[in-house]
């Protein structure tokens, strides 16, 4: 007797040659054929999935009658850098915005789940920060800080009651750059050594010394970089020791003996790697690391540039959650919700050193950027944005790590607040990078209504850093945007 077998899409396997005249297998084989046609008719497929509807949103952006996508991207190839690099396929012009939400040309509706690189803090063109902008424009631009001003002094001020310890004296400058290369020379200088070490696949900057700083080739020219020294990286996920904080802390400690004549300027570290694929350093790892360049005569930087102003939520600051104080912060990025300023803060004894020559920034402590960053300080304290970073973050979190264990080519969800990230790879085992598969997916989240950033060192991370003012609905929104992107490929 043959076989006759039926598989779940509803075609028929037949074993030899048996022949189908029996009228009672005909009508068997007949039913089966007619059921799994059925079955399918009324199980929709992934493409039926019906298209997650954005939160709704009480602002329409006036109509935009500036140039097109085509025309900016003929000026911006014949007159910017050919350096500059886009996002999609299909760059998107983006001519308003409004809280979480960005609008394209023509009036469509993203939720911005980026927030400009880490940059947006209390929401696009929030009205209070707006009103400092324009206030403090229409009564002065600039004068420098030759001249006394209190929209600098009011900014330092407030930005000090923010750290522990004795971390109270403020360098104003113009981007996180600039703000982790003088970090840097501070330490040289106090420390008298020239020695910095720094860890693998942290980002720190663009110029010199931060390219140095910086632990990918990615973003290093073939220039001169002395005194850099990169430790192995304290990745839970992908690093040698898990997270085994200790035992990465031992490889610093190793850099000192054998890489160093035993004395260092210094230790630059993110708290959450940002550009790096929102990695956190491994328990343990930051006060041991503290405790060796100390011992070596090193000061300690904390690059607070992306993790800062309550973006993880648990703490206002990324190291916070690390139980170390550093003896210097640096920032930029959400300070002010997307001006260009950065700062530097240390303790008086350390800011002396660069009383020893004449320093100065023509621009620093801009009035008008110090009034924003004010306001936004007042902005995150009176909507309550870093509980809000911690509430929402947490269930985006959860939501998201309940995604990874429906698709495996989820290898991890880590981060804190709203400072996510989520790591495609090819299969668990080698963690072999799904680097195309993030490019695609992006693309179809754009296409949907979400824009996320990428990063790590392999492209196949995606970066959730949106404004602090981000909802549960916009957390639903998101993830069910990329279930299904993530289902369709």
């Amino acid at each position: 007797m043959m076989a006759i077998s039926f598989v779940g899409n509803g075609n028929i396997i037949l074993a030899g040659d048996l022949s189908l005249s029996s009228p009672s297998l005909l009508k068997r084989v007949c039913t089966t054929r007619k059921f799994a046609r059925l079955a399918r008719a009324i199980a929709p497929t992934e493409k039926d999935r019906e298209m997650p509807k954005i939160p709704d949103f009480d602002y329409t952006p006036p109509p935009y009658d500036g140039p097109r996508t085509t025309e900016i991207l003929r000026k911006r190839s014949m007159y910017l850098s050919p350096s500059m690099v886009y996002f999609y396929k299909n760059p998107l012009n983006i001519v308003d915005g409004k809280l979480q939400y960005l609008f394209d040309e023509d009036g469509r509706r993203y939720l911005d789940a980026f927030g400009g690189i880490a940059t947006v803090s209390c929401g696009h063109c929030h009205p209070d920060v707006i009103e400092a902008i324009v206030n403090q424009t229409k009564k002065l631009q600039h004068s420098t800080v030759v001249y006394l001003n209190h929209a600098i002094a009011d900014f330092a001020e407030a930005l000090t009651c923010k750290f522990p310890g004795d971390l109270k004296v403020v360098f104003f400058t113009n981007s996180g750059t600039e703000a982790n290369e003088l970090s840097i020379l501070m330490a040289r200088l106090y420390s008298g050594c020239h020695d910095i070490v720094s860890v693998r696949n942290g980002y720190h900057g663009n110029a010199e010394g931060t390219m140095g700083a910086s632990g990918q080739s990615k973003w290093k020219f073939d220039i001169v970089q002395t005194g850099m020294h990169h430790a192995l990286n304290p990745d839970p996920y992908r690093g040698v020791f898990g997270s085994d904080g200790e035992k990465y802390a031992r490889d610093v400690q190793e850099i000192i003996e054998f890489g160093t004549s035993g004395h260092v300027a210094g230790f630059i570290s993110e708290a959450i790697q940002g550009v790096g694929g929102i990695v956190e350093l491994a328990p343990g790892y930051l006060p041991a690391v503290y405790k060796a360049v100390r011992n070596a005569g090193g000061l300690c930087i904390a690059d607070e540039v992306q993790s800062g102003f309550a973006r993880t939520g648990s703490h206002f600051w990324g190291f916070e959650a690390h139980g170390v104080v550093p003896d210097i912060v640096t920032m930029a990025k959400g300070i002010a919700n997307g001006l260009p300023i950065g700062a530097v803060i240390t303790t008086p004894e350390i800011a002396k050193v660069l009383t020893r020559r004449s320093y100065f920034n023509t621009f620093g402590g801009n009035p008008v950027c110090t009034a924003g960053g004010l306001a936004v300080l007042r902005v995150i304290e009176r909507e309550k944005l870093q509980e809000n970073a911690f509430i929402v973050g947490s269930y985006l979190k959860a939501r998201l790590q309940k995604l990874q264990q429906k698709h495996d080519i989820i290898g991890d969800v880590r981060g804190r607040g709203l400072m996510l990230g989520v790591e495609l790879v090819k299969d668990h085992l080698s963690k072999a990078p799904a680097k195309a598969e993030t490019l695609h997916v992006m693309d179809q989240m754009k296409e949907m209504g979400v824009l996320v950033g990428k990063g790590g060192f392999h492209g196949n991370v995606f970066r959730v850093t949106p404004p602090l003012c981000f909802s549960m609905d916009d957390a639903d929104f998101m993830v069910e945007v990329m279930d299904l992107a993530l289902s369709r490929l």
